[in-house]
C-alpha cells in the first residue's frame, strides 16, 4: 500500500481534510484524538470536566483522582460505516485505587485497525501479497489529589503505527514507526463554591478540568527529515450537575479543544515550541475559530449502586475553515450492580449534505465492570459509575 493512500484514509477517518490549517491535516497518528468511549461520544465528544470513570485516562486523567475502587471497560466501534471498509477500533481501560500510593494507577490500550491491503510492485499492478495496517497505543497513568478540591493526573504513552510492512518504491525506511508521548491533567471539583449575589453554593455539583495530551517528539516512518508531529491537544472542560435528587440526575458538559501543532515556513516545530506558538501563529480571530466546541447533557434515573438508566445527547462543532465537522450525538446506558453497558450514535444527516458524511451512523458500544467504593459518598459529580 502506498503511504499516500494511508494518509488519505486517515484524513477520512477524522471526517474532512481541513482547508486551511496545518495541524489537523498533517499531524500523524490522528487516532489519538478520537473520543474512544461510548459515554463521552454520546455527550458530543466532551468529558474533560466530567471525567468520572476509567475513560478519564483519555478525557482528563486528573478526574480519576476523585475515584476509588476498581473499574474495567472495553469499547468497540466500526469506524466510517458509510464506506463499508474493514475499519474499527477497540479501546480497553483499567483503573485501580491503591491506598498506599494515595491515588490510582490507570492503563489503556487503543487499537485502530485499517484493514487488509494488497501489496504491489513499484511499477506493476501485480499483487505480491497482503498485509494489515493499524495504529496502536499503550497508556499508563497515575492520578492523585493534592487537595480535597484538586486532582492531578499524568499519563505516559507508547505509540506504534504500522502503515505497511515493506519499503515503498525507492524509499529506504518501512512504513512502521514508534514514538512516545505524555499527558498532564488537572481537575478542580470544589467542596464549596458560592455564587456571588445569589448566595447559592454549587460545590459538589461543579467542576473544571484541563488536559494537555500527546506531548512528545515527532514520529518518523522514513527518515527524520520526513517526520511529522503527533497531535498535541489542549482541552478545557466544564461539568455542572443541574439536578440531583434521590432518583434523578441531570449533568451538563462543555468542552473546548485546540490542536497545538505549529510550523514555520519550512517545517513543523517541536512539541515544546508548538504548545506556545500554536496560539499565536494566526490572527487572534482565526485562533478562536480554530477551537472545537463540544457539549452534552446526561440524564440518570434510578438508585446508585442498584439500577440506573441514562439518556445522553450532544453536539460537536468545528469551524468550516478548520475541518467543518458538525454532528449530533445520542446515547443511552444502564448500570446494574457492578455492571454497565453504554452505546452512542453519531448523525450528520440533519446538516446540509450530512447524509454523505463518513461519520454518519457511527456507533460505539462499551461494557464496563466496577467494584469497590468506586466513588466517594456524596462527593462530586459521579453517579452510578
Amino acid at each position: 500500500m502506498k503511504v499516500i493512500f494511508r494518509l488519505i484514509l486517515v484524513g477520512l477517518m477524522l471526517g474532512f481534510l481541513p482547508k486551511d490549517t496545518y495541524a489537523q491535516g498533517e499531524a500523524a497518528v490522528p487516532f489519538l484524538l478520537l473520543a474512544p468511549d461510548s459515554r463521552g461520544g454520546a455527550l458530543g465528544e466532551s468529558g474533560t470536566g466530567l471525567a468520572d470513570n476509567s475513560a478519564a485516562i483519555f478525557w482528563n486523567p486528573a478526574g480519576i483522582a476523585f475515584l476509588t475502587g476498581t473499574e474495567l471497560s472495553i469499547t468497540h466501534s466500526n469506524w466510517l460505516p458509510a464506506f463499508n471498509l474493514d475499519i474499527f477500533y477497540d479501546y480497553l481501560t483499567f483503573r485501580q485505587y491503591i491506598e498506599d500510593l494515595d491515588g490510582s494507577v490507570t492503563a489503556s490500550i487503543t487499537y485502530m485497525n485499517f484493514g487488509e491491503f494488497a501489496r504491489t510492485g513499484p511499477d506493476s499492478p501485480e499483487i505480491l501479497g497482503t498485509f494489515r495496517s493499524f495504529d496502536a497505543a499503550l497508556t499508563l497513568g497515575y492520578a492523585t489529589k493534592i487537595h480535597p478540591d484538586w486532582g492531578l493526573g499524568f499519563n505516559f504513552r507508547l505509540i506504534h503505527s504500522n502503515l505497511s510492512d515493506q519499503p515503498t518504491a525507492e524509499e529506504q525506511g518501512r512504513g512502521v514507526a514508534t514514538t512516545v508521548s505524555f499527558d498532564v491533567g488537572a481537575m478542580w471539583r470544589p467542596e464549596r463554591l458560592v455564587i456571588p449575589f445569589i448566595d447559592e453554593d454549587i460545590g459538589r455539583r461543579f467542576s473544571i478540568g484541563m488536559n494537555l495530551s500527546n506531548l512528545g517528539p515527532k514520529i518518523s516512518y522514513i527518515d527524520r527529515s520526513q517526520s511529522d508531529p503527533i497531535p498535541t491537544n489542549f482541552r478545557l472542560g466544564f461539568a455542572y450537575k443541574i439536578l440531583d435528587d434521590e432518583y434523578n440526575s441531570l449533568i451538563y458538559t462543555l468542552d473546548f479543544s485546540k490542536l497545538l501543532v505549529s510550523k514555520d515556513s519550512i517545517k513543523a516545530k517541536e512539541f515544546y515550541e508548538a504548545i506556545f506558538t500554536a496560539w499565536a501563529d494566526k490572527p487572534f480571530k482565526e485562533e478562536l475559530r480554530d477551537i472545537v466546541t463540544s457539549t452534552g447533557l446526561e440524564y440518570w434515573y434510578g438508585t446508585p449502586g442498584e439500577f440506573l438508566f441514562a439518556l445522553r445527547a450532544g453536539y460537536f462543532y468545528e469551524d468550516p475553515s478548520y475541518g467543518n465537522r458538525k454532528f449530533l450525538t445520542f446515547g443511552a446506558g444502564i448500570r446494574y450492580d457492578m455492571y454497565g453497558f453504554d452505546f452512542s450514535y453519531i448523525t450528520t444527516s440533519v446538516f446540509k449534505d450530512g447524509e454523505n458524511h463518513p461519520l454518519n451512523d457511527t456507533l460505539r458500544f462499551t461494557i464496563s465492570i466496577g467494584w469497590g467504593a468506586i466513588q466517594e459518598a456524596g462527593r462530586g459529580l459521579p453517579r452510578g459509575i
